[in-house]
């Protein structure tokens, strides 16, 4: 444990986070099922496992390719108490994601096609897109979006304006 300015500040040996590195934390209604998901699609690892505080839930940390991401049981009591976490819920829950996990890997069709075997719907096909990125989403059966890219070429703003034929930035000048 190391002390900060007369506090404590505690991590978990091998799933600490790389200062300035957001770290998401996925809420879903099984944890279990989602682990068992990422590591099929994604190769996630496990690094740590507890129950959430106050001892409702679970939480879960994992590494997928090399980002720290947390799981989350969602509790609908804790929800109706409104305790801790209480307006976290899933995509389920909500009716839709609010964002998208976009991830570069070396073969972005060999990711796609493993996801989808995995239970992934796809949402986007792979394509070749204006910037430069083989790019396609997939949606996870926990309701997260991913987006599964690798770079094919680096363009600059001007050759991106090109291929769409308007001005850099999108307005004349």
């Amino acid at each position: 444990m190391k002390i900060r300015n007369e506090e404590e500040v505690m991590a978990v040996r091998g799933s600490e986070p790389s200062p300035g590195v957001i770290v998401p934390c996925l809420i879903v209604a099984d944890v279990d099922e989602a682990l068992r998901f990422y590591r099929e699609a994604f190769g996630a690892e496990e690094l740590y496992r507890s129950p959430c505080t106050g001892g409702v839930g679970l939480h879960v940390n994992v590494r997928i390719w090399n980002s720290l991401v947390c799981l989350s049981q969602e509790e609908p009591q804790v929800r109706s108490n409104r305790v801790e976490y209480s307006m976290l819920a899933s995509p389920g829950t909500l009716g839709g994601s609010t964002c998208i996990f976009q991830v570069r890997v070396a073969d972005a069709d060999e990711a796609f096609e493993r996801a989808v075997r995995s239970g992934a719907a796809p949402s986007m096909p792979l394509t070749d897109m204006f910037w430069g990125d083989r790019y396609g989403l997939v949606q996870d059966p926990f309701g997260y979006m991913w987006a599964i890219t690798t770079v094919q070429e680096v363009l600059a703003p001007d050759e991106i304006a090109a291929r769409l034929g308007t001005p850099v930035g999108g307005k004349e000048q």
